[in-house]
């Protein structure tokens, strides 16, 4: 077809309205255009494209002008309905799904038809939900930040939830034991089950049907993660977790989930104790909070976020930096300017090259903390950061203050202290004035794209996972 003409299938309908108006038969009007009825059957169904010339002797036949038949627009609302659902039907979401069509004959009402046309819109509309492009889900993301800052970080019905499940495993005191985590599960219906063919698009898999909860193998080093992924798990049935309708759906249980579990880990009476002696004394450390109760770094950082601003009266900011300087997660109550995006998503934005986030990869001790002042747009802030690496790349760990509150850390003495002009491009993003003169349009780098800029996050009931791999997994393990 042409620009401008309607679709095969929208122009099939247009002729046949017309022609029912004309109350002429199909034999009738081929008759008329020197067509047999069973041709002009299969354009009317939109299977054929007829000639202009058979379209000029169509418009004569049924007194209308051709402009009319060859409108985009359905010829009446039950046409139209007929229409949308054959573009549902022929759609790859419904292809999936491996049932037959169904065909619209004079035997379905217009009710009828209306209702199975919803049910499809609905159906696209619950898959496009679940689909999110990598803009979307960066506006979740932003979106998810902004309500956990207006709450300063700090669910109490989760911290209410943990500290109850916590008491019940009979723990008392240091780090939470792998046998107090599994007591947990028990007493919830589930058995922990460690093995070593988990899927990989999953960290863990719960068999609602046997009670039972799938981990990695128990030889893991460190422990801290076991516990975690176990606690998430549980984190599901005691929050009422249903499947996510959306990925803003999905990211609020996945955040709700990592706060349960390190809830438990560092229950919230216990943790604040230590926090607020070590406030007290002038002595508070992220590592020394880390070893008391047997967590990474990272976990006691992010958990110290929740605590600080209800509990320690104090501001704060928590950064995650990769290796090569991108934010890859973020969090500030304290106006530490973070870099963003149009969308105002930090993650994937470079941060500051002056910031201790980034210098800290420059240093040749990485066994503790490093500490900063750093002078910005914003105010000065002072910063503890820690290094580690994966088997992908490094990162770095910061935790931040306002100068003002530096007074209750260690590394409060330190006198290494950078200045920040970001956003200004002038600060550590804009080449020098020479450089830029000598090199401007005499280079050509060959950029690295990474994959997951273009593509569209993983489907699936939940995003990310294969389906068909967990439920092979379920069907291998359920008998054994």
């Amino acid at each position: 077809m042409k620009a401008g003409t309607p679709d095969l299938a929208t122009l099939g309908h247009r002729i046949r309205h017309f022609r029912g108006e004309r109350g002429l038969t199909l034999d009738q009007l081929g008759e008329l255009v020197g067509l047999a009825g069973s041709q002009l059957s299969l354009i009317e169904n939109g299977k054929r494209e007829p000639k202009l010339s058979t379209l000029d002797a169509l418009a004569a036949a049924l007194d209308v002008q051709l402009a009319d038949l060859l409108a985009r627009e359905a010829p009446s609302p039950r046409a139209a309905l007929e229409l949308e659902l054959g573009r549902a039907q022929a759609s790859p979401l419904y292809q999936s799904l491996g049932l037959p069509p169904v065909r619209p004959g004079r035997g379905i009402t217009d009710e009828t038809l209306a209702a199975i046309v919803g049910l499809h819109r609905e159906l696209q509309r619950r898959a496009s939900e679940a689909i999110a492009t990598p803009e979307e889900a960066r506006r979740a993301n932003t979106d998810l930040r902004e309500r956990m800052r207006a709450r300063d970080n700090h669910l109490p019905d989760i911290e209410e939830l943990a500290e109850e499940q916590v008491r019940a495993s009979g723990h008392r005191s240091g780090a939470l034991t792998h046998r107090e985590v599994s007591v947990m599960a028990e007493r919830l219906g589930f058995k922990l089950i460690y093995v070593d063919d988990l899927p990989d698009s999953t960290r863990s898999i719960t068999d609602l049907a046997n009670g039972r909860i799938y981990l990695p193998p128990a030889s893991i080093p460190g422990g801290h993660g076991l516990r975690s992924m176990a606690l998430q798990a549980m984190g599901h049935r005691l929050l009422g977790h249903q499947p996510p309708a959306s990925y803003d759906e999905f990211l609020w249980q996945r955040l709700q989930i990592n706060y349960f579990a390190a809830a438990c880990l560092m229950p919230q009476e216990a943790s604040v104790a230590f926090l607020s002696q070590a406030k007290k004394e002038k002595r508070l450390a992220i590592e020394d909070f880390r070893d008391a109760f047997g967590v990474t770094h990272e976990a006691a950082a992010l958990r110290f976020t929740n605590l600080a601003t209800v509990h320690l009266d104090m501001t704060l900011h928590f950064l995650r930096v990769n290796g090569d300087g991108a934010l890859l997660k973020g969090y500030e109550n304290d106006g530490l300017p973070l870099p963003t995006d149009v969308t105002g998503s930090i993650e994937g934005q470079w941060v500051c090259k002056r910031w201790r986030a980034r210098r800290a990869f420059e240093e040749t001790n990485r066994t503790t903390e490093n500490y900063q002042y750093t002078d910005t747009p914003a105010g000065t802030f002072w910063c503890a950061t820690q290094t580690g690496r994966t088997d992908a790349t490094e990162f770095s760990i910061t935790v931040g203050v306002p100068f003002n509150q530096a007074k209750w850390f260690r590394g409060r003495e330190t006198t290494v202290r950078a200045e920040s002009r970001c956003p200004d491009e002038s600060c550590c993003r804009r080449a020098p004035d020479p450089l830029a003169e000598r090199w401007a349009g005499q280079a050509w780098p060959s950029a690295r794209l990474h994959a997951h800029v273009l593509s569209p996050l993983p489907s699936g009931t939940f995003p990310g996972v294969d389906d068909a791999e967990v439920y092979a997994f379920l069907e291998a393990h359920a008998g054994k």
